[in-house]
C-alpha cells in the first residue's frame, strides 16, 4: 500500500472509530502528570513541551477518567515516603479545583459515570509505591481517606512488607504484614494494584485478596520479555479471578528488542540505575532525569501505536478480552512508541483496534468496561 492509499485508510479508520470511542467509558489506569507538575511547578492548564497530558490534551484524548499517580520514587523510602505522597496528591486536588467546569475528583465507579454524564473529564488517585504507607495501616487509610483508590504494592524498589520486580527479593512475595495490607485495602474499597511486583508477589496478592486485582500498568512478557510484565500464565490467573491487566506503552515495555536491550544494560555493573543505584541518587528530580539520560543513551527501538495493539490482542487471546485494559504511563516514561505520542492520539489506538478486527462492544470494553466492572466488584467487596 503505497503513502497516500495509507493514509486515505488510517483516515477512514479514524471516523469509524471516533464514533466508538467518544461513547466509550474511557478509563487509563496509570498517568504520572502529577510528578511532571511538581517537578517543573506548573499547572495542567499551562503549556509545557515535554507534557504527555495537560489540560488541553486530556480533554482531545477522549478519557472518562485517568488515574493521576501520586509517585513516590524510591529515594523516599524512608526518607519522608507519606509526605511525598501527600504532596502529590495536594497537586492533584489543586488542579481538579482550578478548572470545575471540565475537571472533577472521581473516588468511584459512580462518579466515573456522571462525569461521562457531564462531559467532562474525571482525575482518579493511585498511590505508586508501597513505599509510601510507611509500614502502617493507618498512613495507608488516610491515603484511602484523600481520595486514593488504589497502591502499587511495589515500585521498582523491594519495601519491607513486598518483593518488587525491578529489585532483588527479601521476602518470597508479601510477608505477613504485606497480606494484611491486602486484607486492608479490600475492607476499604481500595484496588490492590499488582504493576511492578515480583511474580510471587502477585501470586500472593491473588491467593489473599477477596475481590478482584488489577496490573494498573503492565503489558505481556511473552510479546516483550521485560520482568515487568505479565507472563501468559499470570495473564489467565488475574483472569479468573475478575481482575484486569492494563496495558502499559512505555517502548522498554511493548517492544521486544527495548525490553533485551534494557534489560542487559540494567544487569551491568557499570550501569547507573544499578541495584543501590536509587538510594545513591541525591533527590527526585534527578532520579527522573538520570533516568531519561539513561534510557536514551541506550540507543533502543522506539515502540509503535501497533505493537500496543498486539499486547492487547495478546492478552485477549490468551486471557480473554474480559481481562484487558490500557494503562498509558504518560508522562512517566521517556519514550512512548510512534503514533501514541501524547493522550491526544489515543482515538488512533481505538481506529487500529477496529482495524485488527476487535468488535465495538469488546473495544468499549479494552477502554474502560472491564475496568469498571472490575472496580465495581471491589466497591461491592468493601460494602460486604
Amino acid at each position: 500500500m503505497g503513502a497516500e492509499a495509507a493514509s486515505a485508510h488510517d483516515n477512514e479508520l479514524l471516523e469509524r472509530a471516533l464514533p466508538v470511542h467518544r461513547r466509550s467509558i474511557i478509563v487509563d489506569g496509570h498517568c504520572d502528570t502529577p510528578y511532571r507538575l511538581k517537578r517543573k511547578g506548573t499547572h495542567l492548564d499551562q503549556k509545557d513541551p515535554e507534557a504527555q497530558v495537560d489540560l488541553a490534551i486530556l480533554e482531545a484524548s477522549g478519557i472518562t477518567a485517568s488515574f493521576f499517580a501520586a509517585y513516590v520514587p524510591p529515594f523516599y523510602a524512608g526518607r519522608g515516603a507519606a509526605r511525598f505522597a501527600h504532596e502529590l496528591i495536594d497537586i492533584i486536588h489543586e488542579e481538579a479545583s482550578r478548572h470545575p467546569d471540565r475537571l472533577e475528583l472521581v473516588t468511584s465507579s459512580e462518579g466515573i459515570r456522571r462525569v461521562k454524564r457531564e462531559d467532562r473529564a474525571g482525575l482518579m488517585i493511585g498511590v505508586e509505591g508501597g513505599h509510601a504507607i510507611e509500614d502502617s495501616l493507618e498512613t495507608l487509610t488516610d491515603l484511602y481517606e484523600r481520595g486514593a483508590r488504589y497502591l502499587t504494592l511495589t515500585h521498582v524498589n523491594t519495601n519491607n512488607w513486598a518483593d518488587s520486580s525491578g529489585d532483588e527479593p527479601r521476602h518470597g512475595g508479601l510477608t505477613s504484614f504485606g497480606r494484611e495490607v491486602v486484607h486492608t485495602m479490600n475492607s476499604l474499597g481500595m484496588i490492590v494494584d499488582v504493576s511492578h511486583v515480583a511474580d510471587s508477589t502477585f501470586y500472593h496478592a491473588l491467593e489473599t485478596s477477596s475481590v478482584p486485582v488489577i496490573a494498573s500498568h503492565s503489558s505481556c512478557r511473552s510479546v516483550a520479555n521485560h520482568p515487568r510484565n505479565l507472563t501468559d500464565s499470570m495473564l489467565r490467573d488475574l483472569a479468573s479471578t475478575g481482575g484486569v491487566c492494563m496495558i502499559n506503552f512505555f517502548s522498554a515495555f511493548i517492544d521486544d528488542r527495548a525490553a533485551a536491550i534494557m534489560v542487559e544494560a540494567k544487569r551491568s555493573p557499570s550501569s547507573k540505575r544499578g541495584r543501590g543505584a536509587l538510594e545513591e541518587l541525591p533527590d527526585d528530580t534527578h532520579d527522573w532525569e538520570s533516568f531519561c539520560t539513561w534510557y536514551h543513551a541506550l540507543g533502543g527501538p522506539s515502540g509503535t501505536i501497533d505493537a500496543v495493539v498486539d499486547h492487547i490482542a495478546h492478552a485477549a487471546d490468551v486471557a480473554g478480552v474480559d481481562c484487558v485494559g490500557i494503562g498509558s504511563d504518560f508522562d512517566g516514561v521517556p519514550m512512548l512508541p510512534t503514533g501514541l505520542e501524547d493522550a491526544a492520539r489515543l482515538p488512533h489506538l481505538t481506529a487500529r483496534l477496529l482495524d485488527r478486527g476487535f468488535h465495538e462492544s469488546e473495544i468499549e470494553k479494552i477502554l474502560g468496561g472491564n475496568f469498571m466492572r472490575a472496580f465495581e466488584a471491589i466497591e461491592a467487596g468493601r460494602r460486604a
